[in-house]
């Protein structure tokens, strides 16, 4: 599958923006897919914090442990997640400030396990779903800040 990315801009400041994304309790109010927060560390992100997160993909449960990899609060976040049967993720946040808040550029790349004949299944599968789901978390997460 090739890398979901979008950007929207969030009438909030990068700060506020960042506190919402980057905290895992929060997924379940703006994450479209997310169905559940299995495990988190405690204490703030860092390089290193972990979470396991399960998803319902087309209908499918799909639990991701994911790990920070990169940090520059409050400006980006990398995430590397492993999936069942050798799946891989990756997600980045990252975060400008305009005039009128802040504008989140973000970047999602599943990698299903199979090589090339899982990728090939997987478009055919997905279509423009991972498309979709993104536009209506990051217009959820709008909303959320919108209404704080």
């Amino acid at each position: 599958m090739s890398a979901v990315r979008a950007t929207i801009d969030l009438p909030a400041d990068p700060q506020r923006v960042w506190d919402v994304i980057m905290d895992p309790h929060q997924l379940e109010r703006w994450v479209t897919i997310h169905r559940e927060l299995c495990s988190v560390d405690d204490g703030p992100p860092a390089k290193g914090f972990t979470m396991e997160q399960r998803m319902s993909i087309r209908g499918a449960p799909v639990t991701i442990t994911w790990e920070i990899d990169e940090l520059d609060p409050p400006r980006r976040a990398t995430w590397n997640g492993a999936g069942p049967a050798r799946a891989t993720a990756f997600i980045e946040y990252a975060l400008e400030e305009i005039p009128e808040g802040t504008r989140f550029h973000y970047t999602n790349d599943f990698t299903p396990p199979g090589g090339v004949i899982g990728r090939v299944a997987s478009r055919a599968l997905m279509g423009g779903v991972p498309d979709r789901e993104a536009a209506a978390s990051l217009e959820r997460l709008r909303a959320l800040l919108a209404a704080d």
